[in-house]
């Protein structure tokens, strides 16, 4: 059993028991989340599709990690400007639990 659920604006195929990083969710380790954006669901070879399924995905937070570092990298030529900044993207790794 999968369901495709609709996460943070990105679409995630997700089963029980499985662990993954998911754009940041705010709340704490252990916290309870529910997500109702079911897109698709397979039960044993019978697929449901539709945005209108009355399925939600329950997961638990676990933690949360930064990504890989993104250099923005500005430079004039011959005028001496050169600017470096940088950023990490927060993801939230989470355990599903349900799909019910």
């Amino acid at each position: 059993m999968f369901a495709i659920v609709k996460i943070a604006g990105q679409q995630f195929r997700v089963s029980v028991g499985q662990n993954l990083y998911v754009p940041h969710i705010s709340g704490n380790a252990g916290d309870k989340v529910s997500f109702s954006d079911v897109l698709l669901l397979e039960d044993g070879g019978k697929t449901t599709v539709g945005p209108d399924l009355k399925v939600s995905v329950n997961a638990e937070i676990v933690g949360e990690r930064k990504g890989d570092k993104v250099i923005a990298f500005k430079m004039k030529r011959r005028k001496g400007f050169r600017k470096k900044i940088g950023h990490r993207k927060l993801y939230t790794q989470i355990r599903i639990g349900s799909i019910a």
